[in-house]
């Protein structure tokens, strides 16, 4: 049994309060983006991309499978074709070219100049190969790099230990971005980049960046240009969503996943097909392929998950499960599956051909990269942040690979395993109005670093669960939070079953929603955690 969280009753003014002081210390102005002259080596970078330019080079772009990755390579494809100059672009395949620019994915450029998006910056081979060829590499990303960096023309990287960037957590879309800026200035265009910013929108909210200071200003910058935007793909995003207004939870959950389900099940291809569409027809057509490859990813998903379940080592701090001919693109969802079933970090493996390759998840403040990163000695290939990552190691090796992350784990302060995700008060029922959904949205974009408010409901009676879905897999609760009042309110548990509980009491948290539905606006209650 939990035990239930002492939190304040809040009325609309102390909501706001809490909620304004989120941002006291933090600038959202686009202003105040810092000039992409403070990245290391973006200059560097920019003027070589320029003289390639200015001499007729050939160029090739390589970028990453994820939202991020295919963002980011749309943006700069979408930028050289402004300049116009000709841009080859490589989005490797998951299944048979790995991640990243590797040594087979340059065996099929020929160029003289290469530079990548969102990846690179352990591509130790990969910059040897273009060393020995002749050939320029210049590596963009924002994954936390290694002891040992490539030896390449250029890294713009901000977490380098000597990048004077200011401001670390941005995405591999807005280094890409950044880089472009800088080429612009190099060649004296005349390109507005803000109209980049619904692409860049995409890319944060799906690579979990936190939504503070110079991200919260481009993501609502982004989200805002969505709403008129004349670019196919953003129509097409304005037409399924069927919404006044885009919320970066429509992103995070209606159309990031089908973007990624390209790269997580067939090529990434689709998606950027989707994202460079000039035409509706076209963004139509990509997107029908996005959502049947997304329905199918959840059905695989599904399977895996349960098959996980069955191999979890219950004690362990950090789950490591592996598993023969699982699908490696959907192992990275499976793993933030079990992380929010047992509450606890998840490296999730598939092997094939006797090699495990993977994700991790990560909760709370408990730093994955770094865990990961102590048992190097029996790894192939890793990397990412601290909160998420990839890797691979011999099969073999999988046992000692959780013997030891779990041994290091014992280090880390138990109280950085609690998660991030604090319940802020009880509301009365009758404050759950339409003023509550307008102060709520004036604190938007919700998500990484602002989470949308949880709040608490204690005891409440259980009138009557209902499933519902074409699959019954999801609960619909009516409950009356009051003894005295005979009014009920609705609570919606996605993806959940629930029955009702012996006593007819439940207590959870929930979050306040806008539900909008054939030009109907509605207070939508979402069931977060039962206790």
């Amino acid at each position: 049994m939990s035990i239930l969280p002492e939190v304040p009753l809040l009325n609309h003014s102390t909501l706001g309060s809490f909620l304004a002081r989120r941002f006291e210390a933090q600038s959202e102005r686009l202003s105040d983006i810092p000039h992409p002259d403070q990245l290391k080596d973006a200059p560097k970078g920019a003027e070589r991309l320029a003289r390639a330019i200015r001499n007729q080079e050939r160029i090739a772009l390589v970028g990453d499978y994820d939202v991020d990755g295919v963002t980011s390579t749309a943006i700069v494809k979408r930028f050289f074709d402004l300049i116009p100059y000709p841009l080859v672009t490589v989005i490797p395949n998951r299944f048979t070219d790995g991640y990243g620019v590797s040594r087979g994915v340059l065996e099929r450029l020929d160029a003289d100049v290469i530079f990548t998006v969102d990846n690179g910056i352990n591509a130790i081979e990969a910059a040897q190969v273009c060393k020995e060829r002749g050939i320029d590499l210049i590596i963009t990303d924002h994954h936390t790099p290694g002891d040992t960096l490539p030896d390449a023309y250029a890294i713009v990287n901000p977490k380098q230990s000597d990048c004077p960037y200011p401001f670390k957590e941005i995405c591999g879309a807005q280094v890409g971005w950044l880089l472009m800026g800088q080429l612009k200035q190099e060649l004296g265009l005349a390109i507005n980049m803000r109209q980049f910013f619904p692409f860049l929108a995409l890319a944060v909210i799906a690579d979990v960046m936190p939504l503070v200071g110079i991200n919260r200003a481009i993501v609502k910058a982004g989200l805002e240009m969505m709403r008129s935007s004349h670019l196919a793909p953003f129509s097409l995003i304005r037409d399924f969503l069927n919404r006044s207004s885009i919320s970066s939870e429509d992103i995070a959950f209606q159309i990031a996943p089908r973007i990624n389900s390209a790269g997580r099940l067939e090529d990434a291809k689709i998606a950027l097909d989707f994202l460079l569409a000039d035409t509706t027809e076209k963004a139509y057509h990509q997107f029908e392929l996005l959502t049947a490859l997304n329905t199918l990813r959840k059905e695989t998903e599904a399977q895996t998950t349960a098959e996980a379940m069955l191999r979890v080592h219950p004690n362990d701090s950090v789950i490591v499960v592996a598993h023969e001919g699982w699908n490696e693109g959907v192992v990275g969802i499976v793993a933030s599956r079990l992380v929010n079933h047992f509450q606890k970090p998840a490296i999730v493996l598939s092997i094939h051909n006797g090699i495990a390759k993977g994700s991790g998840r990560s909760i709370g403040n408990v730093d994955l990269y770094r865990l990961i990163k102590s048992q190097e000695d029996l790894l192939g290939k890793f990397g990412g942040h601290k909160m998420a990552a990839g890797l691979s190691m011999d099969s073999h090796n999988v046992e000692a690979f959780r013997i030891g992350i779990n041994a290091k784990a014992k280090e880390v302060d138990p109280a950085d395993f609690i998660p991030v995700n604090e319940i802020i008060g009880e509301l009365e029922h009758e404050t759950i109005n339409f003023q509550l959904l307008e102060l709520l949205e004036q604190f938007e974009p919700y998500g990484e670093g602002n989470p949308r408010p949880r709040f608490l409901i204690r005891d409440a009676e259980v009138v009557a669960v209902k499933l519902f879905g074409s699959d019954q897999s999801h609960s619909r609760l009516e409950l009356r939070p009051n003894k005295v009042s005979p009014k009920t309110i609705e609570m919606i548990a996605f993806r959940r079953t629930l029955d009702t509980p012996e006593d007819k009491k439940i207590s959870c948290s929930y979050t306040v929603n806008k539900n909008e539905w054939a030009g109907r606006v509605s207070i939508q209650l979402m069931v977060e955690r039962v206790f």
